[in-house]
């Protein structure tokens, strides 16, 4: 039987914030009945851009629906900005603790968040372009090097806790230590000394650049008729040019600098600055 904190039991029995906003400006879908766990966050904005209101429901186990309840008080009065710094962690821990078993229902919050703000933003997260790892709940390996990166996990079954991949039949999990060897090793490289702060070169940060935009970004502007490609390289300052749908978006600033320009910070150099080459 798990131990559960009396807020994560409060936020149970009586949880916050239940039903769906009208009309709302973010939308955020994840999880399905099928795997057991679903929940579908909705918000709206007010006149000074923060969250006025935030809205669940969820499909799951005290865990979930705790999670959601705490997670709708926790992002009213914030901005998007600030709402999207909040982690899987932070959600645990203002419930006082989680079970480790139950520690996806966090990251499912968390995901739920993000893709509400996507949705807002009018862009779609990368997740979904992944390799599926476990079939039984859908959890593809973009999710699983996040969690292990993110939350320094070790074991198979520290990945189910925050995934619930491998949780099933158990088939993925000869993939799932691929992926922990994998992360472990690049995280160990990372951190091997080298006298001092290594200085990337133009043509290695072209070469990061063109893979994150192979690898993640182009296939989410695809999905929806658009396309991008890298022009040049200037120092920090990365020129791209917008094909297809994303020429006559209207929000195509806003997928340039909230989508292209944070993935390649994240996953290149924290500096970069994207900016649209106009021919």
């Amino acid at each position: 039987m798990w131990e559960y904190t009396d807020k994560v039991k409060q936020h149970f029995l009586h949880p916050h914030n239940v039903g769906e906003i009208e009309n709302p400006d973010g939308i955020g879908d994840v999880g399905s009945l099928a795997c057991g766990d679903a929940l579908k966050l909705t918000f709206k904005l007010g006149e000074d851009g923060r969250i006025k209101d935030a809205q669940f429901k969820t499909f799951g186990c005290a865990s979930a629906i705790a999670s959601s309840s705490a997670l709708t008080e926790m992002i009213k009065g914030l901005t998007l900005e600030e709402a999207e710094k909040i982690t899987n962690e932070d959600l645990a821990n203002y419930l006082g603790g989680l079970p480790k078993e139950k520690m996806h229902c966090s990251v499912m919050g968390r995901e739920a968040l993000e893709a509400a703000i996507a949705n807002y933003r009018g862009i779609e997260l990368p997740m979904a372009e992944g390799e599926v790892v476990c079939e039984c709940f859908g959890v593809t390996d973009i999710e699983i090097r996040r969690a292990i990166e993110e939350s320094d996990l070790h074991t198979v079954e520290d990945v189910t806790n925050f995934t619930k991949a491998g949780g099933g039949c158990g088939k993925c999990e000869e993939r799932i230590e691929e992926l922990l060897a994998e992360v472990r090793h690049e995280a160990k490289l990372q951190s091997i000394p080298m006298g001092g702060p290594k200085r990337m070169t133009n043509i290695q940060k072209i070469k990061k650049i063109e893979e994150v935009l192979k690898r993640e970004i182009r296939p989410t502007l695809k999905k929806d008729g658009g396309d991008i490609e890298l022009v040049d390289v200037d120092g920090d300052f990365v020129m791209v040019s917008l094909r297809g749908a994303c020429v006559s978006c209207a929000k195509s600033q806003i997928t340039l600098k909230e989508y292209v320009e944070k993935k390649l910070r994240e996953q290149v150099l924290e500096t970069l600055i994207v900016e649209e080459y106009k021919e």
